[in-house]
């Protein structure tokens, strides 16, 4: 009968949700002590192959954590009892990368199986992704959790969209704790990357706050009507650098999207934009901090939570 207690306890104690505690710098030092060597190589032969990787990753991270907090769910497939974030209008045709991180989970497994979240498996590969392509480095946090559910309803309500003005921006950070600051700072993600003719048409062809001579480039590549998918640098010099001439390029308004012009355009960040176009040393020390912060979104209280084994599905 004790034996039978004891078995009972311990199933009880594996269906009974994980939840979040502190983050911390050493959290697997013992369980998973060669994570970041385990990591590093990984992201560095997929950017090595198509540098675009390094982006797509990064903004992996930042949609996973603007939905129930830094959890992993962007990750996870469609299941017959929920629909995902994957095909969230924010998402759909959008985001990518996700067969990287497979490669990067499929590695740490075989180092130390069932002990890293894919939660702290995206934070790392963004911060490996940003360093490896000329950007700064930041003390990194670990410790999240791995939701067991997504939601596309709440990934369309809380993901900024490229059409935002300064006032929804602010409105959208200011939901998952982040500042103004934050916008801007965080902002400076789009130094790396491309985006799509649908996501700034509306921009180079309306909107009045944009360098005439680089709308009509612009334009170019993406029609009135047609070529949604046709892509354009959010960089116009170095796209495949992690550097502050995004900021430079906003100063000459030749911001690509509506919601990067946003930020300067005669309003309370234009001081900030000009720091950042001037210094990149103060770019790069603000964006590890705001990265930390933004890292730090905790899914709300009661979120069923583990460490998944695979990350597109939950366990069994």
């Amino acid at each position: 009968m004790a034996a039978s207690s004891f078995e009972s306890a311990i199933l009880i104690a594996l269906l009974l949700p994980l939840t979040t505690s502190a983050l911390s710098s050493n959290y697997y030092s013992k369980s998973c002590p060669n994570l970041f060597k385990v990591v590093y190589p990984v992201i560095a032969k997929a950017i090595k192959q198509q540098p675009r990787n390094g982006a797509s990753i990064l903004r992996l991270f930042f949609h996973d954590c603007f939905v129930n907090g830094c959890d992993g769910s962007i990750l996870l497939d469609d299941t017959p009892t929920f629909t995902g974030e994957k095909t969230a209008f924010p998402n759909l045709n959008s985001v990518r990368g996700f067969n990287v991180i497979d490669d990067v989970k499929a590695a740490v497994e075989d180092a130390c199986s069932g002990v890293v979240s894919c939660a702290d498996i995206l934070a790392i590969a963004s911060l490996d992704a940003v360093y490896i392509l000329g950007g700064p480095w930041w003390k990194l946090k670990l410790g999240r959790l791995d939701a067991r559910t997504a939601s596309r309803d709440l990934a369309n309500k809380n993901l900024p969209a490229p059409s935002l003005n300064l006032k929804g921006l602010k409105t959208a950070f200011k939901n998952v704790g982040l500042s103004e600051k934050d916008v801007v700072v965080l902002s400076g993600g789009h130094t790396i990357g491309l985006a799509r003719c649908v996501t700034f048409r509306n921009h180079i062809y309306n909107d009045t706050d944009i360098d005439p001579k680089f709308a009509a480039n612009r334009q170019k590549t993406c029609p009135r009507s047609g070529g949604n998918n046709n892509l354009a640098p959010l960089d116009t010099k170095s796209s495949k650098i992690f550097d502050n001439y995004y900021y430079q390029d906003l100063v000459r308004r030749r911001g690509l999207l509506h919601s990067d012009q946003a930020l300067f355009d005669d309003v309370a960040t234009d001081d900030l934009v000009l720091k950042y176009s001037k210094n990149e040393s103060a770019f790069f020390k603000d964006f590890g901090k705001s990265m930390i912060k933004m890292g730090n979104i905790k899914p709300v209280d009661g979120t069923p939570l583990e460490v998944r084994r695979n990350c597109r599905v939950v366990n069994t």
